[in-house]
C-alpha cells in the first residue's frame, strides 16, 4: 500500500550536532532507514552548511523540516522589547535556514522561551506573540515555508499547552500558512486523551510528532497509538509524521539539558529508526484496511 504521509525522523536520533559530518551522517542514515523527511532542530544553527545541506537533501531524495525553541534572553513572550526583538531576529534567521535548505516547514516552540517559566503568561507577553509570529507568517508564506505551532507540555512553556490553546493563537496570527502541530510525548501529559485534539485540529492539523511517554521505543511505552492513528485518518491527515526520541547515547550541547535527557532509552539509533518506520507503516496500514 502506498502511504499518503511523509513519515520523518529527527536528526537527534543519529547525530547531536549539525556540522557538515554530521549533516551528512544524519542524511545517509535516514535515507537508509526508508524515510521520506529529515528533521533538524536550529539549536545549533551556526555550524549549520546551508548549501552543501540543500544539495546533499536533494541527492539523498529527502524531504526537511526545521524545528526550534527560543531562549529566555530571546523570548517573544516577555515583556521586554529588546528580549522580544532578539527572539523575532532568530526566529526570521531560522526562517532564512530553513528556507535555504529546501525546508518544507519550521515548527516548535516558536512563540517562547523552552524551559520551565516561574508564571502565567501576561497579556503583553502574549500580544508579543501574536505580533511577532504574523509577521514572521507573512515572510514564510513568501518563501513557502509553513510555520508550525507545536504544542509542549507546561514545564516547557507557559504559553501554548493544549490544542486547543494553538487554535486560539492561530487565530489571532490570522494566517493560513501558520498550522496546529501535534506532538503525542506532550499530549499524554496535557491532553485528556490521543483522540480529541486530532479531532480539535481537524483540516488545521499540520504536522506531527510521534514519541513514547519516556521518547523510547514506539510500543515500549503506555500511549494509544491506536486511537491516534486512527484519529489521524478519520480528518484524513496527509501531513508529515515525524519520529522524535531522545537519549543520552546522543547528547545535543545545551538542548539535551534544555529536555532534560538524563538516561538512555536506546543506544542504537539504526535499530531506532527501522523500529520506529515500520511501526507506523503497520498503524497506518491497520487504519487503512
Amino acid at each position: 500500500m502506498e502511504l499518503r504521509n511523509p513519515l520523518g525522523v529527527h536528526a537527534l536520533v543519529w547525530v547531536g550536532d549539525t556540522s557538515p559530518a554530521s549533516v551528512e551522517t544524519a542524511i545517509t542514515k535516514t535515507a537508509a532507514a526508508g524515510y521520506d523527511l529529515l528533521e533538524f532542530s536550529l539549536h545549533d544553527s551556526l555550524n549549520l552548511d546551508v548549501t552543501r545541506t540543500r544539495n546533499q537533501l536533494k541527492d539523498a531524495g529527502l524531504r526537511v523540516a526545521c524545528s526550534r525553541g527560543l531562549a529566555f534572553d530571546a523570548d517573544i513572550s516577555s515583556e521586554d522589547p529588546a528580549i522580544v526583538a532578539q527572539g523575532e531576529k532568530l526566529l526570521h534567521e531560522s526562517l532564512a535556514i530553513t528556507s535555504g535548505i529546501g525546508g518544507s516547514h519550521l515548527t516548535g516552540a516558536l512563540y517562547s522561551a523552552f524551559g520551565h517559566h516561574t508564571k502565567p503568561l501576561s497579556e503583553a507577553g502574549r500580544a508579543n506573540v501574536v505580533t511577532v509570529l504574523r509577521g514572521l507568517a507573512a515572510e514564510a508564506a513568501s518563501v513557502g515555508v509553513t510555520l508550525g505551532l507545536e504544542i509542549c507540555n507546561r514545564y516547557e512553556t507557559n504559553v501554548v499547552n493544549t490544542c486547543r490553546d494553538a487554535l486560539r493563537l492561530a487565530d489571532d496570527i490570522g494566517a493560513d500558512n501558520v498550522v496546529i502541530h501535534l506532538d503525542t510525548y506532550h499530549m499524554n501529559i496535557e491532553e485528556n486523551d490521543m483522540v480529541r485534539p486530532v479531532l480539535d485540529a481537524g483540516d488545521r492539523l499540520g504536522y506531527v510528532h510521534i514519541g513514547e511517554n519516556h521518547r523510547g521505543y514506539l510500543g515500549s511505552g503506555h500511549l494509544d497509538f491506536t486511537s491516534f492513528f486512527h484519529a489521524l485518518g478519520s480528518i484524513d491527515y496527509t501531513g508529515p509524521i515525524t519520529f522524535e526520541s531522545f537519549s543520552s547515547a546522543v547528547v545535543a550541547p545545551g538542548l539535551s539539558a534544555d529536555l532534560s535527557i538524563w538516561r538512555n532509552l536506546w543506544s542504537d539509533g539504526d535499530d531506532l529508526a527501522r523500529h520506529a518506520h515500520q511501526f507506523m507503516i503497520n498503524h497506518l496500514t491497520a487504519h487503512a484496511a
